[in-house]
């Protein structure tokens, strides 16, 4: 599969919105990383999608690398405690050396034995902010290397170039002069982010983004800054996706609190949700997260109905990292359908 036939589907919103990358990471169960990578955890088996150069593909055996995708999978897993010493390393040698001189990053395409740059990177901003995060949870041996340092300060400053200082926010690109929500969500579950973004008139990032994406008329979060977001029709991606993505980086201004609106999403789209895998993509970061609020039987409902699709056309590389999350955790795919096809779903909350 292609960049652009991934574009629509599982990429990043640019000019009209067309895309997720999405997230779709840090999906980020809050990574936050500054720890050591973990060495008696369960170990992440990226057979299939690491190469041996180190470069790591958006697709079982595919003939894309995303940036964006191999960050998120990776500090995804990392912020769920598996090892992902190996892949990281490798893949974080391969990405060094192919960063451009302005920072950006671009795709890559197969082009026989090697990775060529085939397409500019979808959205600046959250690969800039994944790479740091990246940068900062690697072991110090690597991160004090020259390129590393080098990279990390021209990252950096990269990224504080799209800082929007009348709204304080992150913009996606020069070139896209529009806000996020869940790019700077992204963005904000790492700190050191907050501050290129707060000035005089936004002194709290956090606040910041509650006050410029929330709608108070609709009680729902705002996908973009752009124009004509409450006439937009519905799609799973972005707009479901982004109203559960405060839960996935423990964003703490949700209004309501995080229980109620966790249980509100999941009322209104979980069959929806589940449905995903047959014609879109299985969105694997929703399980994490209904890990994270204890409720294994969604969890184990997605498991169930996405493994079967596991290393083909509607499976990440994030999803095969969502899937061995909860693997690790011991929650094995659920038996029947029983609690996965109620129209009007309560999760239950685990002991």
């Amino acid at each position: 599969m292609t960049p652009d036939s991934l574009a629509p589907k599982c990429l990043h919103l640019s000019q009209t919105h067309s895309g997720l990358k999405r997230w779709i990471g840090n999906a980020l169960a809050c990574f936050v990383l500054a720890a050591p990578l973990c060495t008696s955890a369960a170990v992440l088996d990226l057979e299939g999608y690491a190469d041996t150069s180190g470069a790591i593909s958006v697709q079982h055996q595919g003939d894309t690398v995303d940036p964006y995708f191999a960050l998120q999978a990776l500090l995804l897993a990392h912020s769920h405690g598996l090892d992902i010493s190996t892949p990281a390393k490798a893949w974080g040698a391969w990405l060094v050396q192919r960063q451009k001189p302005d920072a950006t990053f671009d795709r890559f395409c197969r082009n026989g034995p090697v990775w060529a740059p085939c397409k500019t990177a979808d959205a600046d901003d959250s690969v800039l902010g994944l790479w740091l995060a990246f940068m900062d949870s690697m072991p110090a041996s690597q991160r004090s290397q020259a390129s590393w340092v080098r990279s990390r300060m021209a990252t950096s400053a990269a990224l504080a170039k799209l800082v929007d200082p009348n709204r304080g926010i992150y913009l996606v690109s020069p070139v896209y002069q529009h806000g996020l929500l869940m790019d700077n969500l992204e963005l904000w579950a790492y700190p050191l982010t907050h501050k290129a973004a707060q000035n005089a008139r936004h002194p709290n990032f956090t606040k910041t983004l509650a006050v410029v994406f929330w709608d108070d008329q609709r009680k729902r979060y705002l996908v973009s800054t752009q124009p004509g977001q409450r006439e937009t029709a519905h799609a799973f991606y972005p707009d479901a996706v982004a109203q559960i993505f405060p839960l996935l980086v423990r964003f703490p201004l949700i209004p309501g609190g995080a229980p109620a609106h966790y249980r509100r999403w999941m009322a209104e789209h979980r069959n929806e949700w589940l449905a995903q895998v047959k014609d879109d993509f299985a969105w694997g970061l929703v399980a994490v997260v209904a890990l994270q609020q204890g409720d294994i039987p969604s969890a184990r409902c997605w498991l169930r109905t996405a493994l079967p699709h596991r290393h083909g056309a509607h499976w990440t590389v994030t999803d095969e990292v969502a899937a061995q999350i909860l693997q690790s955790k011991a929650i094995t795919a659920a038996v029947d359908t029983t609690n996965c096809t109620s129209p009007r779903h309560t999760p239950a909350r685990s002991p």
